[in-house]
């Protein structure tokens, strides 16, 4: 299995600005991963984007924990749909052609 790429989590809260404890919280709610090595805290390279949209839903509309855990959740949900609908409508292209 390939190592993932990892981002000092201190170096990204120095660089967005931001305290630990804020992306502790965001852990515990289950919005990103953090992961510890020799008791460092890391940023897994496939969360930087998800935890961007956070920082900007934060810092942008001025929202709090749980309505950026809430807007997260409805946009997977929008993003799941999306990839339904394009599945269902491939799968009804080859019946079109009857």
């Amino acid at each position: 299995m390939p190592q993932q790429a990892l981002i000092s989590a201190d170096e990204f809260c120095t660089s967005h600005n931001i305290e630990f404890s804020y992306m502790r919280n965001l852990q515990e709610f289950g919005m990103i991963e953090l992961v510890t090595r020799h008791e460092v805290n890391y940023i897994p390279e496939n969360q930087l984007e998800k935890l961007e949209r956070i920082l900007r839903l934060h810092d942008d509309l001025d929202i709090n924990l749980e309505g950026i855990h809430a807007v997260t959740q409805l946009l997977q949900r929008i993003s799941q749909m999306q990839s339904e609908i394009i599945r269902l409508q491939n799968r009804l292209r080859l019946y079109e052609d009857f």
